[in-house]
């Protein structure tokens, strides 16, 4: 138990421990997205396409409903979900048992040893209802908020046509440049953990995006792990779910305004993910 505090403690800031597992409280906002845009955002042939692009079995958050279920019944569940999603949407509402989240620790990579708890990263499994939803959010967003105003093009992840090599590139040439001309590099890196929920709607507000939905997504997640029997739950108050379809967005239109405003003040700047 002591170990699973600690690991919670230290992947999951401020988070609140509860001595007893209980649902969080279900949150209604404020009406955000109308029902026109909701029926446009959820659509039986994208609901569709959501199930199907899920692995069959992979791995289920704590109620056990993987893809193959929801894939060999969808002739009978997509129409409920549709009218589900729709009205979620519409009502900046999710329902309480969606927020429970199952915590998984894994080994990182290329590391000599597992004995401190940053040697482990935190994988979030939540319900695949819940993560269909996600991804319907995350395709409007992508395919008709980001078209009109995009991330700033020193943003390299999670975009088409990028990556961690594009960004490698784009800096050795600076570098290389500056290098060739007999002048001095200067180089500062930084990585980042653990934004705001504030910070995260004020970055969806800029972008014109109505927030509630998302923000009843990531307030009062219900967080459980399990280690050798023991288990310990936590109310999240901080940051994306590790493994969540909506994180790596979220966090790319948080840290656009910081690369906009460094590159406006001639200081050039580039950022992959949570690294500056």
């Amino acid at each position: 138990m002591e170990t699973l505090d600690f690991l919670l403690a230290t992947h999951l800031l401020n988070s609140v421990v509860l001595e007893e597992e209980v649902v969080p409280t279900t949150a209604c906002h404020a009406k955000c997205w109308d029902w026109r845009v909701a029926t446009r955002i959820v659509t039986y042939q994208r609901v569709g396409w959501v199930n199907d692009s899920f692995a069959l079995f992979k791995s289920p958050g704590m109620h056990g409903i993987f893809p193959a279920l929801l894939q060999e019944a969808r002739e009978v569940l997509i129409p409920y979900l549709v009218r589900i999603f729709c009205a979620c949407l519409a009502n900046g509402y999710l329902p309480a048992i969606w927020r429970q989240v199952k915590v998984v620790f894994i080994p990182k990579l290329s590391r000599n040893s597992y004995f401190g708890p940053r040697d482990l990263r935190p994988i979030s499994l939540t319900s695949f209802l819940l993560m269909t939803m996600e991804r319907l959010v995350d395709r409007f967003l992508r395919d008709e908020i980001l078209m009109l105003k995009p991330l700033h093009p020193s943003q390299h992840a999670y975009q088409t046509g990028k990556s961690v090599e594009t960004a490698l590139h784009q800096l050795v040439v600076r570098v290389e440049k500056a290098l060739d001309q007999h002048k001095i590099a200067l180089g500062v890196f930084l990585d980042m953990e653990d934004t705001s929920y504030d910070s995260m709607c004020a970055a969806l507000t800029r972008h014109g995006v109505v927030y509630q939905w998302i923000r009843a997504n990531l307030e009062g997640q219900l967080a459980t792990a399990t280690l050798e029997g023991f288990s310990r739950s936590v109310v999240v108050s901080k940051g994306c779910p590790q493994g969540g379809v909506l994180s790596p967005l979220l966090w790319c239109l948080v840290v656009n305004e910081l690369l906009a405003r460094l590159n406006e003040e001639s200081v050039y700047s580039q950022g992959y993910v949570d690294d500056i």
